[in-house]
């Protein structure tokens, strides 16, 4: 059955209104905002989703970017403020915040950051020595980045972070950069070494020193305990030289015979256990003495009277050496 001329408008304008309503759909990804304009003229701002416009009077004019972004900056040559030249490159991380600023207050938005990046590290780098701009990297991204900042923010630009990623000085400078460094190195070397070997001569020193006080204080020490004991020994003597004195002084005759006696024993065994002694040779008043110890017990009887009565004893021939003149002329040798 031919469709009549109605039917095929109401199948046209159906059509038409489907047409219409899909060109008045729009979908905005995530991250990116985009501008719509009315007869060429900014309207508004459509958010990710999903947004409907009037189609044929309302276009979308500028698809923006939201998220942030890297802007590699190229090398560039830098005179420092002492004329010392040196090149440089950077990385700058910046957003749109504002997506109908950043379309409409400026043309070719990447370029102009890029050029005001590239501007503003010649400047600030351009007023510092070498030493400070090789040493004050974070002082040059700080300057970098409030200076680029507020240049970008009448753009609806935020910059995030601007970072100096090399500096180059010449070769040559470099080169004397590592001689003065290695020259600084070694004269402090030569200053530690030099300290340490008058630290270990001051320790050694001090040894010493404390050696010859402690040495000095065991002598003195020892003199000291050896005198006392010179002097005990000595008082000992004495005090067994009065009690003999006492004795004899009170009529004892056997306490001066047991003190010669003694001494003569003790004289006669040294004599006696000589290992390269086989013969004794002794001088004449050496035998008289023998014979002398009867003739003191005689004397002290006379002194002493009665008390002195006892019988004193005299060495057996058993125990007597056999004493030999060495001047008679008689003797016979063995």
């Amino acid at each position: 059955m031919p469709l009549a001329g109605l039917d095929i408008a109401v199948i046209a304008f159906v059509v038409l209104v489907i047409l219409v309503i899909f060109a008045g759909i729009k979908t905005v990804p995530q991250g990116f905002r985009y501008t719509v304009e009315r007869f060429g003229r900014y309207t508004r701002t459509l958010e990710p989703g999903l947004n409907l416009i009037i189609p044929f009077i309302d276009k979308i004019g500028a698809r923006m970017n939201v998220m942030e972004q890297v802007l590699d900056v190229p090398r560039q040559e830098v005179i420092t403020r002492d004329n010392a030249g040196c090149s440089a490159d950077a990385v700058a991380f910046y957003q749109v915040l504002n997506a109908a600023e950043a379309a409409y207050q400026v043309s070719h938005l990447e370029s102009a950051i890029l050029n005001l990046t590239m501007t503003n590290i010649r400047s600030v780098m351009g007023s510092m020595d070498l030493d400070e701009l090789l040493s004050n990297r974070d002082t040059i991204n700080d300057k970098l980045l409030r200076v680029v900042d507020e240049a970008v923010g009448p753009w609806g630009i935020k910059v995030t972070r601007v970072e100096i990623k090399d500096i180059q000085p010449p070769k040559d400078l470099v080169d004397a950069m590592a001689r003065q460094m290695k020259a600084e190195r070694e004269k402090r070397a030569q200053v530690l070494e030099a300290e340490g070997s008058r630290n270990a001569q001051i320790l050694r020193a001090e040894g010493a020193k404390q050696s010859a006080i402690l040495q000095a204080e065991g002598q003195r020490e020892a003199a000291f305990r050896d005198a006392e004991a010179r002097e005990r020994l000595a008082e000992a003597e004495a005090k067994a030289t009065m009690l003999v004195s006492e004795a004899i002084a009170t009529g004892n005759v056997q306490a001066i015979n047991y003190f010669v006696a003694q001494k003569y024993t003790e004289a006669m065994t040294a004599i006696g256990t000589a290992g390269n002694s086989k013969i004794v040779l002794m001088p004449m008043e050496a035998s008289s003495l023998i014979g002398s110890l009867g003739g003191i017990g005689a004397i002290a009887r006379e002194v002493f009277g009665d008390a002195g009565n006892a019988p004193v004893p005299r060495p057996s021939a058993a125990r007597t050496p056999i004493v030999r003149n060495p001047f008679d002329p008689s003797r016979n040798e063995t």
